[in-house]
């Protein structure tokens, strides 16, 4: 007599990775406290963001823990403002860290009358995918209060060492500031796209090299163009699938998928796979309206209707369209977007997140004497347009009516495979055979074409995949029965299992656990053999 084994759901990484702890926990607000010797410290600040990329040393203590003599100056990019009441903060802490930290990214969260777009943001990708972590800080300045601010995980050795295991890879990111025309040797509207370029003085005018070698840049770009078929030997698919589904769900236009194909990072520890990194997520849920295929911005209403095929037939997109061009990896790329858009639009988990972050923040946000937003503004963000120019969409609203819509799309009426009744087949009662491989076995309904498992003994390795069949011959119960199977012997005296399971069919696929990358099945031998 048979049994199936009941499986365990395991975790092998958290959202925040395997070893943080508390820093950027969502629901805690940080306290960050800053000395300066000297009084006229804003107009250092200013003179040294205008003249390069000097650092004024100050004092520091986070959550009472003191950092003596870091490095701080404003934040690049566009929010500056000479003289501004709450400009972003980058604090380098040098040789020191915090909680394995060693850089602090403050965010003033411009064009944000919410104060929550990074920090949801943050925690819907962390869901599925490796992503910079996010949550609020409230800054003083020589015991004068500065402002609440995002605190933003920056992508460093930090980071890197956190989520790789190895942070002496190459890492890169386009430039803050796109250059439309480079030089006459150089294709225009490059920027940060990957449309390859032969010319490293081209690479270098459109990426900054933060450690390694922009050989990198030429050898993806040279791949998505003349060898497509070679791109899984270099590049991690599936989290670059993952990172297009969330751009275009959440409308994240300040990144690859917009204009200027900018705000994201290409990492590839040694030894490992490319893999891309999230950038700022400020302007996500529709903040930034360009989408790089129209020459002006999008009205709130066209950006409700991005389509998720945006940038399908782009040739200037490569990381899109030739990538989607993989039938399987189309039919994934739509399955990632409709897990998030289900799991956390359709479900209300988004509104209910978006409410509970802001109530969380309201007396901090009542005690900043910078803020951008008046306080009826901040409590109309999540369901009223902000602004006569910027016209910023209410998060909720604008979330919600981009779901309706997407309703009414093939990505949302064509039903993934339903995969149910995972197990392992035990050893028989009273057998006196020991089992010595997995007998792993799911039903799968909707019509699957194809149903696969993913497989790996144990963290450190890469997921291997077989086949699962439906043919009565691996333990599946009769052929065409509707339950499929694979057999995995292990070696080298392995004996668990973590894995998980995807089935597609004509349309699209689907994953079991849905949070795979940082959920498995799991079992051991010991178990089957109870």
């Amino acid at each position: 007599m048979k049994h199936i084994l009941t499986l365990l759901l395991v975790t092998s990484l958290c959202s925040f990775g395997s070893s943080q702890n508390d820093f950027y926990q969502t629901d805690n607000i940080q306290q960050i406290d800053i000395t300066f010797n000297a009084d006229n410290w804003k107009y250092l600040l200013d003179s040294l963001r205008f003249n390069g990329d000097e650092l004024l040393t100050g004092d520091l203590q986070v959550n009472g823990t003191a950092l003596t003599e870091v490095g701080i100056r404003y934040r690049d990019g566009r929010s500056f403002t000479p003289n501004g009441k709450r400009n972003g903060l980058y604090i380098d802490l040098g040789s020191k860290d915090y909680q394995g930290h060693h850089v602090i990214n403050l965010s003033s969260a411009l064009r944000d009358p919410s104060l929550v777009r990074e920090v949801l943001a943050s925690e819907i990708a962390r869901t599925y995918f490796n992503a910079p972590a996010a949550n609020f800080a409230e800054v003083t300045i020589n015991g004068e209060p500065y402002g609440l601010f995002a605190n933003v995980e920056a992508v460093e050795k930090g980071y890197l060492k956190d989520r790789f295991e190895n942070a002496k890879g190459t890492l890169v990111t386009p430039t803050e500031e796109p250059q439309t025309i480079v030089s006459e040797e150089c294709s225009r509207n490059v920027f940060g796209s990957l449309q390859h370029e032969e010319s490293a003085n081209c690479v270098a005018a459109n990426w900054k090299l933060l450690q390694g070698d922009l050989g990198l840049v030429q050898t993806l770009s040279s791949t998505l163009a003349s060898s497509p078929a070679d791109l899984a030997k270099l590049l991690d698919i599936d989290a670059t699938l993952w990172m297009l589904a969330f751009n275009n769900v959440l409308v994240n236009l300040n990144s690859y998928t917009g204009q200027y194909a900018s705000n994201y990072y290409l990492y590839q520890p040694l030894g490992g796979k490319i893999t891309p990194v999230l950038g700022e997520l400020n302007l996500a849920f529709g903040s930034y309206k360009n989408d790089g295929a129209n020459s002006s911005d999008l009205s709130t209403a066209t950006l409700l209707t991005l389509s998720p095929d945006l940038h399908l037939n782009n040739e200037e997109r490569p990381l899109i369209s030739v990538i989607l061009a993989d039938e399987i990896n189309y039919k994934q790329y739509l399955a990632h977007f409709r897990t998030i858009l289900v799991e956390w639009v359709m479900s209300g988990k988004l509104e209910n997140r978006a409410k509970a972050l802001q109530a969380m923040i309201s007396e901090a946000r009542r005690n900043d004497p910078g803020q951008y937003y008046s306080p009826i503004e901040f409590n109309q963000s999540l369901t009223e347009v902000i602004g006569k120019r910027s016209r910023i969409p209410g998060l909720v609203d604008f979330m919600d009516k981009r779901a309706s819509w997407l309703e009414s799309q093939e990505v949302y009426i064509f039903l993934p495979p339903a995969i149910s009744k995972v197990g392992v087949e035990g050893r028989e009662r009273f057998s006196s055979t020991q089992l010595d491989e997995f007998r792993i076995h799911a039903t799968v309904e909707d019509y699957p074409k194809n149903v696969y498992l993913y497989y790996r003994f144990n963290e450190n390795e890469a997921f291997k995949m077989v086949p699962m069949l439906n043919d009565g011959e691996h333990y599946d119960g009769q052929a065409n029965d509707g339950v499929f199977g694979a057999v995995i012997k292990p070696t080298d005296g392995q004996n668990q299992i973590q894995y998980y399971l995807m089935a597609e069919n004509v349309k699209t696929v689907s994953f079991s656990p849905s949070h795979y990358n940082f959920e498995q099945y799991k079992t051991t031998l010991r178990e089957v053999n109870q």
